[in-house]
């Protein structure tokens, strides 16, 4: 039976002697809990998981895309669509969007994913010539003027062809290297550093009616294959994040178990990327149905994660977000 080893991170000020550090970052962890499919989970002392598990949640995670995996880093989203459910239309136009990416820099967006595909749950495909239209030359005017890195939110390898002959560094797939045989190839022909996603079926019918057998450990072990595939096409490890797709085929209850338990995923081996900005889920529980209205829900969301040991937050309140990560951090370690 596959056994599952899931850091307990802390970031009290006091740590005791012979913790470790979790992933090289801010957080450590000093006990594991130790879970297996049908069995109730245990807890042990970190120096009792095995070696290979330990030196996956221990090792530091480096640099990818240019930015330090030792501390948070903050994704701005620039959706140049005119039907994502939180920001559709407001960017679609060049010269907004150009002033956005400015806007979020300038707030404390560390790197900006840019996407011309809306992937809301219900939404329709993009043809690759219009979504290429869409994004292309507001990579290239952005990367002319700024040296933010800049992630291509795509399926399609045409797309991400395109997207990094304009200027961008990372490539975002949110089938997790499922829908575009060619996608993976490229990226690691390219060396470009990658996130992969998992999410259950398409978003045109992701949320219909999603089921797992233990949805924790099927997310963990789909990710866990892709990461083998990728690392087998030549991609380094530490050049791969992984995001458990909070929302991407979950229902409530779901997305909860998953943001629980966030940190198994440092058993990866891989800087993780958490994606849960104004999503229905934090407007279900707060009764709030406009997603503006749902940055407060999504900050407190981010900082879960951050305490997990989350490297990279996607969001769209970039300011709020950073404001609220930079007092979280003095507060932790009792210092700015």
């Amino acid at each position: 039976m596959k056994t599952y080893y899931r850091a307990i991170p802390q970031v009290d000020a006091a740590r005791p002697e012979g913790a470790f550090d979790l992933a090289g970052g801010w957080a450590w962890f000093s006990q594991v809990e130790v879970l297996r499919r049908g069995q109730a989970p245990e807890i042990i002392p970190a120096a009792q998981a095995t070696e290979e598990a330990l030196a996956r949640m221990t090792e530091p995670r480096g640099t990818l895309a240019g930015l330090d995996m030792a501390t948070p880093q903050v994704m701005g989203i620039l959706n140049v669509t005119p039907d994502s459910f939180s920001d559709g239309g407001e960017f679609n136009a060049p010269d907004a969007a150009i002033a956005r990416v400015a806007e979020m820099a300038n707030q404390g967006a560390t790197i900006i994913d840019i996407g011309g595909e809306s992937t809301r749950p219900g939404a329709g495909h993009v043809a690759v010539v219009e979504e290429i239209a869409r994004t292309a030359p507001v990579i290239a005017a952005v990367t002319a003027k700024s040296d933010v890195p800049i992630s291509i939110d795509t399926r399609k390898a045409p797309v991400a062809r395109e997207a990094l002959s304009a200027g961008a560094t990372l490539i975002n797939d949110v089938s997790g290297f499922t829908w575009d045989g060619d996608l993976a190839p490229f990226a690691a022909e390219a060396g470009a550093p990658v996130c992969v996603m998992h999410a259950q079926g398409d978003p045109a019918t992701m949320q219909d009616d999603p089921t797992y057998d233990d949805v924790l450990l099927d997310v963990y072990d789909f990710l866990e294959a892709q990461v083998g595939y990728l690392t087998s096409l030549g991609i380094p490890r530490h050049q791969i994040l992984v995001d458990p797709g909070i929302g991407f085929g979950k229902t409530l209850t779901h997305n909860l178990a998953l943001l629980a338990r966030l940190s198994l995923f440092h058993s990866l081996g891989c800087p993780i990327l958490l994606g849960a900005s104004r999503k229905r889920f934090i407007g279900t529980l707060s009764n709030t149905e406009d997603a503006h209205d749902r940055m407060p829900g999504s900050v407190a969301v981010a900082l879960a994660g951050v305490a997990q040991g989350v490297q990279v937050l996607r969001v769209h309140d970039v300011a709020e977000t950073t404001q609220a990560l930079t007092l979280w951090q003095a507060v932790t370690k009792g210092t700015n």
